[in-house]
């Protein structure tokens, strides 16, 4: 996971602030220009720190998911750390395979 420093950050900061948007109105909230903004949407959501919803397919609108908040939580480990993506996942849960036995 390759995040942009501060302006994917100021996008998911803005989501969870003011709840689900679009890229002009997240541009003009962060000081970034609509086509940076427009470029990060997409990428943070094949990350899953973004959604893009509905109803329409093209509507352009945004919010934050829970992966996206915990990105948020720990984003000051971000430079800390060679693997973002599971700080912010968290622990995978053992399986135990004989407990269905």
């Amino acid at each position: 996971m390759k995040l942009r420093q501060p302006t994917d950050f100021l996008i998911l900061e803005e989501l969870e602030d003011k709840g689900r948007n679009v890229a002009t109105n997240l541009a003009a909230h962060t000081g970034k220009s609509r086509k940076n903004i427009n470029t990060r949407l997409p990428v943070l959501e094949d990350y899953g720190l973004v959604e893009k919803i509905g109803p329409a397919e093209r509507s352009g609108l945004y919010e934050i998911t829970s992966l996206g908040r915990a990105a948020l939580v720990y984003r000051d480990q971000y430079d800390e750390t060679d693997d973002f993506e599971s700080l912010i996942e968290g622990p995978s849960p053992d399986i135990d395979e004989s407990a269905g036995e």
